[in-house]
């Protein structure tokens, strides 16, 4: 596996999406489901027939809806394309079998439409609009920006508006991300060294910090609650922090990983924890009070307090 993403439609049970890259056999979409109470993972699986997943993101309003970015092979070429699916019905909100029994009824994806990208190269990401209703989509293929519109039903998409990276060289975008702030009207990419952003009306490009990284970027996140705050991670081994209206210099710097970070993440409701994933086989969380919304790292929630804990919490 080397794609997976949490179902964010879904807000009562703990449940991930994870693709598979195997050559060999058909691909396949694993449902998984974290069962906190008893401590017991359940898992479904979906067919994936179209090729090796390297990129999975789900729909913030439709628990049924998903699109993946997948390895095709034609004339002896392989390209990324990208897809929307629905999942079966029954699959949505999960189910609790015992793990041994889902093997025998694999089900699969039903094909809603194709992001076609014939004419605007390999697709590296694919990402929905947070807050949306499930309809907008904006992809990442080589150097161009495609922002879909998804019609009723999500059987097909509509290509609304588009922007190329102009320059020297192959420009490829790695990553990006969609703001789930100014009314989502900005996104940011990762190209090279460099992280851009861009507002989504007019597709053009408000902010660029160049040599972001000592070397490639290989992914970004936003702050869910400081609207200004944008975290990134490359091969440098480096994790930065910036406040892109001043992109000068980062606000700080996390130097814990020894090889390429992959993977930055903020907790959604605790954004002083950071999670990083890298190639020098670590996880680490960390805690960035000084540049988090709750500056005096206050985790506990306070109706959860009598007043009696609450001046015990004071005097601690």
């Amino acid at each position: 596996a080397r794609a997976l993403t949490p179902q964010t439609a879904e807000t009562d049970a703990i449940r991930f999406l994870v693709g598979t890259q195997s050559l060999r056999y058909d691909n396949q979409i694993h449902i998984i489901d974290f069962d906190d109470e008893n401590n017991i993972i359940n898992k479904n699986v979906l067919l994936h027939q179209v090729g090796e997943i390297w990129h999975i993101s789900t729909s913030p309003a439709d628990k049924g809806v998903l699109a993946t970015c997948y390895n095709k092979t034609s004339d002896s070429k392989v390209m990324t394309c990208a897809a929307v699916w629905r999942m079966p019905k029954e699959l949505e909100s999960g189910s609790h079998e015992s793990p041994d029994d889902s093997s025998s009824n694999t089900q699969t994806l039903e094909l809603l439409c194709h992001l076609d990208n014939t004419a605007h190269g390999n697709m590296a990401c694919v990402m929905w609009e947070p807050m949306g209703d499930g309809k907008k989509i904006i992809s990442l293929a080589d150097n161009n920006i495609l922002l879909w519109d998804l019609q009723e039903s999500s059987a097909e998409a509509v290509l609304s508006s588009s922007t190329a990276l102009e320059g020297k060289g192959q420009l490829k975008f790695t990553s990006g991300r969609w703001s789930p702030h100014h009314n989502c009207t900005q996104i940011a990419t990762a190209n090279d060294t460099t992280v851009r952003g861009w507002d989504t009306r007019s597709m053009r490009q408000i902010y660029c910090i160049e040599n972001a990284h000592g070397q490639l970027v290989r992914d970004l996140d936003f702050n869910p609650n400081k609207q200004y705050y944008l975290a990134s991670c490359g091969d440098d081994c480096k994790v930065k922090f910036w406040d892109t209206r001043n992109v000068a210099e980062p606000v700080k710097m996390l130097e814990e990983h020894s090889h390429w970070v992959w993977n930055v993440r903020y907790n959604h409701s605790h954004d002083q924890l950071i999670l990083t994933g890298s190639s020098d086989s670590r996880v680490i969380l960390s805690n960035m009070v000084s540049i988090s919304s709750e500056p005096f790292g206050h985790m506990v929630d306070d109706d959860e307090l009598s007043d009696q804990d609450d001046q015990h919490q004071e005097e601690k």
